[in-house]
């Protein structure tokens, strides 16, 4: 194996569940996954983030963990799994999994003996409380579904903590033999030869430890100032770290951290620390959503993004690390809602592409966006599946809401949007996902317009076409990995522009987020506009440009983007 240095790396996203499925159940698995490698290898990418395939009820689509060193039978077997790590770095691709440690399912052999007495030796395995001064619940946490953060359990008299489903109880970290347990499930994991963790939830490990209420008047969920980044969460991790991926060679660890400020990100992240090697940056999830309603969507500004492109850059590139992404499993889709692609869809769809692999930080790739596939918009609540969002319905609508709005701020908001089946074949039952009627039902066709993987394939002006070009440009040129960024037009409320600049070279990026033509100024910058630049790359095809140099340019030239247009030049030389 000849592994890319990881700070180089292009990671993608597996939804195992929606990938492919591979014994015709309905349902992606491993064997679907292992058809596909080769999909893989063309992308270009060179580390996979394999969504949980442990065995589990599913309640939460796997985060609720039954049993940690085991497959789930839907997904397979361990030989499976074994066929398709070593395919990969066959290919010199990493395999990271996603590790869930801040709970666990409650059918977990660990709770179930945690719940069947206060004596028990694994009662401290989780957080367990009295009631309350008043008989109820200990304090006033509620959960990410919005419900309270705490589950009486009636065998002992005593609540149980939950920050996520009640099903899904809250590990306690302050009791060393369950770290110790942990420690040794995730080295069996690295033995098996895998790369590397994505930790789910993991900067929530250290709950304050008296519990205290939160102000009435604090952000969704309430409670979250007390148990995210908490007390110990530094010497949690460092403990993590040097008992398990200290000791393994090509390990890459990328946390979810949400709530973090930037000298946070760097004691997470800082290899002198020993903790994490990067996290996710995930500002960017967050344009187009109510911070006070999370089933609701707001306006936005680009000047959001460009707000958090300088943030990461100015607070931590060069010394810690990040990945940026638009989408996950736990976010809509970018397209059409929160970008709204109008009649120019696949410009839309690859400025998005051009965007997330110029800026600084490591690109994440959610499964689908390189096919430019748009939110899942399902018609009736029975297709939907998330459990949050089918919990919101049903709470929203006894509270008097209508049934039409409801569903019009779950279309938007919704998870289930990004999960839908991917659409290998357009032209076969199930898009080609699978030959029966898959787990949850594939995008309409009449959302798709055939973006399907057999019809982009080898068509060269396709959007996943496009992405296997940024992803080649992105190895080849160090510049868009190490250089610094210089945001031009700052206060510009439709374009984005920035200079990368490494050793001797210098690009500039131009992105056009709105639907229309737009003018540009450059008579505020300190940039020399009479340089020549080099076209390097751009979403529209070569020679659509009515211009007789359509690779050489002036940046007096460029005085107009089309819409959703994005280009990227090499400067010969500029002033900044």
């Amino acid at each position: 194996m000849a592994f890319r240095n990881w700070r180089e790396s292009v990671i993608y996203q597996l939804y195992p569940q929606s990938f492919k499925d591979g014994n015709g159940d309905g349902w992606g698995d491993l064997q679907g996954i292992l058809d596909q490698v080769d999909y893989l290898i063309e992308l270009g990418t060179d580390m996979i983030w394999l969504g949980p395939i442990y065995d589990s009820p599913l309640v939460d689509n796997g985060y609720d963990i039954r049993d940690y060193q085991r497959i789930h039978p839907r997904y397979g077997t361990m030989d499976d799994f074994q066929q398709l790590l070593k395919r990969l770095h066959e290919n010199d691709i990493r395999l990271i999994m996603d590790l869930v440690i801040n709970h666990t399912s409650d059918e977990h052999t660990w709770f179930q003996e945690s719940r069947s007495s206060k004596d028990n030796p694994y009662r401290e395995y989780y957080i367990w409380r009295s009631p309350g001064t008043d008989g109820g619940e200990p304090n006033n946490w509620r959960s990410f579904l919005g419900e309270s953060a705490w589950t009486y359990d009636e065998q002992t008299g005593e609540y149980y903590l939950h920050l996520f489903d009640r099903k899904q109880p809250d590990l306690n970290w302050e009791h060393p033999p369950l770290r110790e347990e942990l420690y040794k499930m995730i080295r069996w994991w690295l033995d098996q030869g895998i790369d590397g963790f994505r930790l789910d939830a993991i900067n929530m490990i250290s709950k304050h430890p008296d519990l205290p209420d939160a102000p009435e008047d604090a952000a969704h969920p309430l409670g979250q100032q007390f148990y995210k980044n908490g007390p110990r969460i530094h010497e949690f991790l460092h403990e993590l770290h040097e008992q398990t991926f200290a000791h393994y060679d090509h390990i890459v660890t990328l946390g979810e951290a949400p709530s973090v400020t930037m000298e946070e990100v760097l004691k997470y992240t800082l290899p002198e620390r020993g903790e994490m090697d990067m996290v996710l940056a995930m500002d960017m999830m967050r344009i187009g959503k109510d911070p006070k309603h999370p089933w609701r969507s707001r306006d936005w500004s680009i000047n959001e993004l460009k707000e958090s492109v300088l943030k990461w850059h100015e607070g931590v590139h060069g010394r810690g690390a990040y990945a940026v992404y638009l989408s996950t499993h736990d976010h809509p889709r970018m397209l059409p809602d929160i970008i709204g692609a109008g009649d120019h869809y696949d410009q839309a769809a690859k400025l998005v592409a051009t965007f997330l692999h110029t800026i600084p930080g490591i690109p994440l790739i959610y499964q689908g966006e390189e096919l430019g596939l748009p939110n899942t918009i399902y018609s009736s609540i029975d297709d939907y599946r998330d459990a949050g969002t089918l919990g919101y319905y049903e709470h929203a609508v006894a509270d008097g809401e209508s049934e039409t709005e409801v569903l019009e701020h779950i279309h938007k908001r919704s998870r289930d949007g990004a999960r839908a089946p991917i659409p290998w074949n357009c032209a076969l039952p199930q898009a080609g996902f699978s030959e029966v009627e898959p787990w949850i039902p594939v995008t309409p066709e009449e959302q798709l317009h055939g973006r399907c993987v057999n019809d982009q394939m080898t068509h060269p002006d396709s959007v996943l076409y496009y992405y296997r070009q940024l992803i080649q440009l992105r190895r080849m040129n160090p510049i868009v990995i190490y250089g610094s960024l210089t945001m031009l037009l700052p206060q510009h409320e439709q374009i984005m522009a920035y200079v990368r600049e490494w050793e001797e070279e210098r690009w500039l990026v131009m992105l056009n987020f709105a639907d229309e033509d737009v003018s540009i100024d450059w008579s505020a910058e300190q940039i020399d506009d009479t340089q020549q630049m080099i076209k390097l790359h751009g979403n529209y095809p070569k020679f659509s440009r009515p211009t007789n140099r359509e690779d050489e340019h002036d940046l007096s030239e460029l005085k107009e983007l089309r819409p959703y247009e994005a280009l990227i030049y090499r400067m010969q030389s500029v002033s900044l």
